[in-house]
């Protein structure tokens, strides 16, 4: 295969065919033992709704600020007690200078049942150990994805919205096959950007780079890898073992071996916990964070952000009967949302328009993946071919 296009092998990136068909080739050098996905939904205790059961003559309202902007991060407004004009009581709202400076303090400034239920909900989905650094847990992640954020999307000019489709694409592919957690693929898409933006790569060899991503991706998150000269197979044999370790020690140096990141999944997953978050609304707003990896114009938004933005597009597609209990839940998770209304507004229409139109790009590995009956056939939902309409857009 010439070094100007990307592998194309049938066997490897046919995803058409059935899942029990097109495990076969990785599975020796992946996770033979399919470690449990800990990113599975997570089950509702009825007994945790109690703390935030709604007196019948009030309701959560979730209002920002009409001086929200870019720059508004997170924090509280202590006067939870502020009414609206039509004598609902507000909900407080998170407000934060950019950078997080002062991020500590909001240990004083949080509802204690905010608290309480983040550090439920890590404990829960097992990010952590002990509950008594749940907390600062959370702070870090909130730390992490704002010191690893890119302040816009400048990317070499032959690295076109098309070309990084396709490459992506590919990618989704190969993590498929080779059966690696979910939280590989971003982590190896946002050293893919940390990337090109340190090193000059030539068209021929980004297929390179993405698998080398995908490699230093699989050696921070995974137990078992693959051998170099497997991956080697999957590019067709195009590079060798040594333009591939090569590439890696030029990667490692230009990011001064910080792999660090906190995706956007785990912001889902804990979100989606303290919401009460149905199964199906869950597998919706995992496809739609994945297909945001496919679009180029998400890379400036937090991972905190593109989660809140997927998890509140799932909920407008699905269109579930809403509950007291659950719109009380929702509210209380909505307030972890992270900038304006504007730029969650504007994810959700990227997102809304590429599920529109997933099922006719050449670029549907992740269209395909969600439509198995274990995600739910979530991909093939009719609510996303309306979801632009459901925002307004044009299409």
């Amino acid at each position: 295969m010439a070094r100007t296009g990307f592998c194309d092998s049938k066997p490897l990136l046919d995803l058409h065919k059935k899942a029990d068909e097109r495990r076969a080739p990785l599975r020796t050098w992946a996770n033979a033992c399919m470690p449990i996905d800990r990113w599975q939904p997570v089950e509702v205790d009825e007994s945790r709704m109690a703390p935030v059961k709604m007196e019948t003559e009030h309701r959560w309202e979730r209002r920002l600020s009409k001086q929200t902007n870019e720059d508004i991060i997170m924090g509280f407004h202590e006067d939870s007690q502020t009414h609206s004009d039509d004598g609902c009581v507000e909900a407080p709202m998170l407000l934060h200078p950019l950078g997080l400076q002062g991020l500590h303090s909001l240990q004083a400034l949080v509802p204690s049942l905010l608290r309480h239920e983040v550090e439920t909900a890590l404990e829960k989905l097992d990010l952590i150990w002990d509950r008594t650094y749940a907390w600062d847990m959370f702070l870090d992640m909130m730390r992490t994805q704002s010191h690893n954020s890119l302040p816009n999307a400048d990317l070499p000019q032959h690295f076109t919205d098309v070309t990084h489709a396709i490459l992506v694409d590919w990618l989704i592919q190969v993590h498929e096959m080779m059966h690696f957690q979910a939280e590989t693929l971003y982590l190896a898409v946002h050293l893919l950007y940390r990337s090109l933006r340190q090193l000059k790569v030539a068209t021929a060899n980004l297929q390179l780079l993405g698998m080398v991503c995908l490699f230093l991706a699989a050696k921070k998150e995974e137990c078992l890898l693959p051998e170099v000269s497997g991956l080697c197979y999957l590019m067709d044999h195009t590079y060798t073992k040594h333009q591939l370790l090569r590439m890696e020690r030029k990667v490692l140096c230009s990011l001064k071996f910080d792999l660090s990141y906190c995706p956007p999944l785990h912001f889902l997953v804990l979100l989606a916990s303290i919401a009460r978050c149905s199964t199906k609304a869950v597998w919706m707003a995992r496809y739609l964070l994945e297909l945001s990896l496919l679009e180029a114009q998400c890379v400036v938004f937090l991972p905190v952000q593109l989660a809140g933005a997927a998890l509140c597009l799932s909920r407008q597609v699905l269109q579930e009967p809403p509950t007291p209990e659950g719109e009380a839940a929702w509210c209380l998770a909505s307030s972890l949302h992270v900038g304006s209304e504007t730029a969650l507004l504007r994810i959700m229409q990227i997102l809304a328009s590429a599920a529109a139109k997933a099922h006719t790009r050449e670029t549907c590995a992740t269209f395909i993946k969600f439509s198995s009956p274990e995600t739910m056939h979530v991909s093939r939902h009719p609510g996303l071919k309306n979801a632009p309409s459901l925002l307004g857009i044009c299409t």
